[in-house]
């Protein structure tokens, strides 16, 4: 089983468009991760491991188009592959659901990207839901209940 401390996106040029933590970190200690894992990942080329060492934890990334997602995981994981799996599946879900995702998508719809990988992954990094269909159906009812709420407020 995957036990995800911590999800990151990062742009190509540095900047973190999303990250989750699943772990207790004090804000330092995350910054200093950050800053240390964004050197490293964007200065490895294509050809090389997805896979590094990375302090007291191994870090698992792919980088789709002009981003990078980046996951901790514990020592423990027998199966880095499932890692690059829960990732795979997070960016097909966008990408079904915005149609194409790109950066500007996440960033101007960041609740729906953390809405969307808040059902795929519990609270402790581990995997609810792979099935997209599930989490789509999910997600869209969401956002057909704000919809509702919305109308709601404007017509009273």
């Amino acid at each position: 089983m995957t036990q995800i401390k911590y999800m990151l996106l990062i742009s190509r040029q540095g900047k973190v468009r999303l990250q989750k933590w699943y772990v207790s970190l004090p804000n330092n200690e995350k910054t200093k991760i950050i800053r240390n894992l964004t050197s490293i990942v964007l200065s490895r080329k294509a050809k090389m491991c997805n896979i590094v060492e990375f302090g007291d934890h191994k870090v698992v990334y792919k980088r789709y188009a002009s981003l990078y997602f980046v996951c901790g995981i514990t020592q423990e994981v027998d199966n880095e592959l499932l890692t690059l799996e829960v990732i795979h599946r997070f960016v097909e879900t966008m990408d079904t659901y915005f149609g194409n995702v790109c950066e500007l998508d996440i960033i101007f719809n960041f609740e729906k990207a953390y809405n969307i990988l808040d059902d795929m992954l519990m609270c402790d990094g581990s995997l609810a839901e792979s099935s997209k269909k599930e989490i789509l159906n999910h997600v869209k009812t969401m956002d057909t209940m704000e919809h509702n709420d919305h109308l709601d407020r404007v017509l009273s």
